[in-house]
């Protein structure tokens, strides 16, 4: 493989990293605002909340995964642990939404946002170093 297109799919595995922190950063700031909604009286922002809930959880799950590529391509570990911790969280949140345990739920969801957005700032003021090559090869 030629070294101008490793670099590149290393860098496209940091950017789709970045891309899923960010969109998981935007639901977990859309959740509050559909509970809300819910709690002002309207029972539709209850099935938003809903429906954001799961997208969460896949965005959690897609953030996982692209954090797993860069921790192969790019020998940095602490993105997948940091996506592993979130999408704990996500899912401990999901079931105690679904339980209706409100003493948890509600903290859970600000340690959270607090979590992902350390994480997106993290991920976006440091540059994820390209992978090094490697010694005796060509390129």
């Amino acid at each position: 493989m030629e070294p101008r297109t490793l670099q590149s799919r290393t860098a496209a595995s940091g950017w789709v990293l970045r891309a899923t922190a960010t969109l998981l950063l935007i639901g977990g700031f859309g959740q509050p605002v559909f509970a809300g909604v819910y709690l002002s009286g309207d029972f539709d922002g209850l099935s938003w909340h809903v429906v954001g809930a799961d997208l969460m959880s896949y965005l959690g799950l897609a953030q996982l995964g692209a954090a797993l590529a860069v921790w192969i391509r790019v020998r940095r570990a602490w993105p997948f642990w940091a996506s592993l911790g979130l999408l704990v969280g996500v899912s401990a949140q999901y079931v105690a939404g679904m339980e209706g345990a409100l003493w948890l739920h509600l903290p859970l969801g600000v340690a959270l946002i607090a979590g992902i957005a350390i994480v997106v700032a993290a991920l976006w003021m440091r540059p994820l170093p390209r992978r090094r090559k490697e010694a005796g090869t060509d390129g």
